[in-house]
């Protein structure tokens, strides 16, 4: 199963708040390009499907489509500061071939 950090949760939850959205989990989706690496997508899931995979993580209900969970299994989402005030969600995900390990 995939986890998010704390700080990303605070923005997860922040950024519901703002759409006033707080009862919608959020659907994080993955899928292989054609170079084998992985991409993401994620937003609010306002439709559930009964295969969707749902569990909470730092106080945030999560969905994932199984193809999506699979690709996900170990990943951890955070929110960073990539420059002076350019903050951004990122995935360090094992199973991306593209993927460093921080050291």
């Amino acid at each position: 199963m995939m986890t998010i950090t704390p700080d990303a949760a605070e923005q997860i939850k922040a950024s519901a708040r703002q759409q006033q959205i707080e009862d919608m989990p959020l659907r994080i989706a993955a899928k292989k390009a054609e170079d084998g690496s992985i991409e993401y997508a994620m937003g609010f899931a306002d439709q559930l499907s009964a295969e969707d995979i749902k569990f909470t993580s730092e106080g945030v209900e999560i969905v994932l489509a199984p193809g999506s969970a699979l690709l996900l299994k170990d990943t951890v989402m955070d929110y960073v500061e990539i420059e002076p005030g350019q903050h951004n969600f990122i995935f360090l995900n094992p199973n991306d071939p593209h993927h460093v390990k921080p050291e």
